[in-house]
């Protein structure tokens, strides 16, 4: 991480290294916090960084805020500006990501969300892939189950609900595997450890609906709206774990993921071990709308430089 990198703290512009929070910060202390994750992409041909879908991205930070007895410090258009901004000061030519966070920010204890102050920041750091997308990943469903919207709720990016998602991801890293796959407390496929799921089953594009302890992804939006504009058959339901194994294709989807197609669960060879056509042509056409080379959905780039 670039600790000289401009970033946005308590309603300054300074370098990375010198924001600080201190030891009795509530969220430190009780993971009250919610954030999210804006990629930028950039285009060398056009000389531009273009960020993905800014405005979806700061609205759902809105959202987790609210889920969470939060008030945002500023409103998701500021947010944007401030993105913005730090793009321009880091002067970046090459693709970032961007963490935004609303956190409580009060010195004191009791683990609760009302009357307790909070603040906004963000800060960036360059990045190209998440996970190796050049090959298929090597998926097992966890032994940990994803926690359920009644007991932290899934529909805010809380950032203490996220020690579920580092449970399962360890335990799936280091039993060899890539990445793990969360079942619901009903036993029903929810996602990744921080990333959606589809599967393909004949022709047909298959994904967890949002009751599954699912997070609301705006790349698994995305993905969904491109399927339907090339005539595929989307379908939002329940999944059993098995039908994992007997799927086409599988691929997780998500801000760091992108598009990672899966050639393995649980052992398992998934279709023939290579990445499906369905596949494909919806990463190949994603890859290119980020990269600002698909005028189909210009709308959803924000480009840094004019």
């Amino acid at each position: 991480m670039e600790l000289e990198s401009i970033a946005y703290h308590q309603g300054a512009y300074k370098a990375l290294s010198e924001c600080k929070v201190n030891m009795a910060t509530h969220a430190l202390q009780y993971g009250t916090m919610v954030f999210g994750g804006v990629r930028g992409y950039y285009n060398e041909d056009r000389k531009n960084l273009f960020l993905f879908r800014l405005n979806d991205h700061f609205q759902r930070l809105h959202r987790s805020a609210r889920i969470m007895q939060m008030q945002a410090p500023l409103s998701a258009e500021q947010m944007i500006d401030i993105a913005l901004e730090l793009a321009r000061r880091n002067q970046y030519r090459k693709n970032v990501y961007f963490r935004p966070f609303i956190y409580k920010s009060a010195l004191q204890l009791s683990p609760r969300l009302h009357d307790v102050e909070d603040d906004f920041a963000m800060y960036t750091i360059p990045l190209n892939d998440y996970l190796d997308t050049s090959r298929g990943m090597r998926a097992a469903v966890s032994s940990w189950r994803r926690i359920d919207d009644n007991i932290i709720p899934t529909r805010s990016k809380a950032s203490g609900g996220y020690i579920n998602s580092a449970l399962a991801k360890s335990e799936a890293v280091q039993n060899g595997f890539d990445e793990a796959i969360f079942l619901d407390t009903r036993g029903f496929v929810s996602e990744g450890s921080a990333e959606n799921i589809f599967l393909v089953r004949d022709g047909a594009l298959i994904t967890p609906h949002l009751a599954a302890s699912v997070l609301e992804g705006i790349t698994r939006r995305s993905i969904i709206q491109i399927a339907k504009d090339q005539g595929i058959e989307v379908i939002e339901r329940d999944v059993g774990r098995t039908e994992l194994y007997i799927a086409d294709e599988v691929f997780f989807c998500g801000t760091g993921a992108q598009l990672a197609w899966v050639a393995e669960i649980d052992r398992r060879e998934i279709g023939d071990g290579e990445i499906g056509p369905i596949t494909q042509r919806l990463r190949d056409i994603f890859m290119r709308t980020v990269n600002g080379e698909n005028d189909d959905y210009r709308d959803w780039l924000t480009p840094v430089y004019k």
